[in-house]
C-alpha cells in the first residue's frame, strides 16, 4: 500500500490537526506520514495584510502538492483564497466549534475587564467588532502560535487576547478560554474552525479523500466563504460569516464592520444545503445593497 505523504505547516497547532486528519484516513485504510512544510506565514512577522493576507500560509502547502513533494495537504480553510483552484480537489472534513474565544488574565470576561485593559489582536474583523462592544479598550497587534499569543496573557503583556475557539480545542487548551461568544454577539471568520483537504485532482490521493468528507460541514462552509467571495474581501478585511442548521435548511449570516466599531452591517439568508453558495451571494447583496462597499474601501 502506498504511503499518502500528507503536507502540513511546522506549528504545533497546524500539526496537531494534521493529525487528526491522519487518523481518519488511517481508521479509513490508509497509510499516512505528516511532512512539514515552512510558509511564509509561519517565517514572517509582518501583519498578514502586509504580505498579500489571503492565501500566505497556503501558498508553500499548494507549491508542495503540485511540484509532487507530498500527495495531501491540510489547510485552515479560511486561510485559503475563495477563488477555485482547479489543480486540486478540495474536502471539507468534520468542522470544530466555528466560535470566537477570549483568554483573559485572573479569569475574566470581556464586560469585566478593566477599562483601557490591553487587548490582542490584528484580525480586522476582531478589531471592528471588539470596538462596537468596548470602545474603551486598548488594541495591541498580536501574531504567532496559539502559545505565543496566551503567554502574552501570562507574561502581564496583555490583559486579553483573542483567539478561535476551535484551536483552543484541537490544542488541548480549551480550558484557557475565560468567555466562549455566541456567534449572534461576536461573528466568526468566514469557514472559521473548517479544515480544507487537498490533493491533486484526478490522483488516488484525491480519491482517498472520500472517506473524510463531511458533506453538511462542506455546504456551512461553502455558505460563508461566498460572502466573503462575493464581498471581493480577502481574510484580513472586516467581513465575518458564520451559519447553521435548522433540520435540512442552512442559514448563512454575514456582517461587514467599520473598523472604528461606529457601524455594523448584518444580512441572513436561508435555504436548503445545495444552495449554500446562492445563500452566501444573497447575503452578500444585501450588505452591499446596505452600503458594505464604503465600509471596504470600495
Amino acid at each position: 500500500m502506498t504511503t499518502l505523504r500528507l503536507g502540513t505547516r511546522r506549528s504545533a497547532l497546524a500539526t496537531t490537526q494534521s493529525g487528526h486528519v491522519a487518523d481518519a484516513l488511517r481508521a479509513a485504510g490508509h497509510e499516512v506520514e505528516l511532512v512539514e512544510i515552512v510558509t511564509e506565514g509561519d517565517t514572517n512577522r509582518a501583519p498578514l495584510a502586509s504580505m498579500g493576507g489571503t492565501g500566505v500560509f497556503a501558498s508553500a502547502l499548494r507549491e508542495a502538492l503540485h511540484e509532487g513533494r507530498v500527495d495531501l495537504a491540510v489547510h485552515s480553510l479560511k486561510d485559503l483564497p475563495t477563488a477555485p483552484d482547479d489543480r486540486f480537489r478540495l474536502v471539507v472534513p468534520q468542522r470544530q466549534d466555528s466560535r470566537e474565544a477570549l483568554v483573559a488574565r485572573d479569569g475574566l470576561s470581556l464586560a469585566q475587564l478593566p477599562q483601557g485593559a490591553r487587548v490582542g489582536t490584528s484580525a480586522p474583523r476582531r478589531i471592528s467588532q471588539l470596538a462596537a462592544l468596548r470602545p474603551d479598550l486598548e488594541i495591541r497587534p498580536l501574531r504567532g502560535n496559539i502559545d505565543t499569543r496566551m503567554s502574552k496573557v501570562t507574561d502581564g503583556e496583555l490583559d486579553a487576547v483573542l483567539l478561535a475557539y476551535a484551536g483552543l480545542l484541537r490544542g488541548g487548551y480549551a480550558d484557557r478560554a475565560t468567555e466562549i461568544f455566541e456567534p449572534s454577539v461576536f461573528m466568526p471568520a468566514p469557514a472559521q474552525g473548517a479544515l480544507a483537504i487537498e490533493a491533486v485532482a484526478g490522483t488516488e490521493a484525491a480519491a482517498s479523500l472520500d472517506a473524510i468528507v463531511d458533506d453538511r460541514a462542506s455546504a456551512a462552509a461553502a455558505g460563508e466563504r461566498a460572502v466573503l467571495a462575493r464581498l471581493e474581501a480577502g481574510c484580513t478585511a472586516p467581513v465575518a460569516a458564520t451559519s447553521r442548521w435548522d433540520g435540512d435548511q442552512l442559514t448563512v449570516r454575514g456582517g461587514v464592520f467599520a473598523l472604528d466599531g461606529s457601524r455594523q452591517l448584518t444580512a441572513t439568508a436561508s435555504g436548503p444545503a445545495a444552495e449554500a453558495a446562492e445563500l452566501g451571494a444573497r447575503v452578500s447583496d444585501e450588505l452591499f445593497a446596505g452600503g458594505a462597499a464604503e465600509l471596504l474601501g470600495k
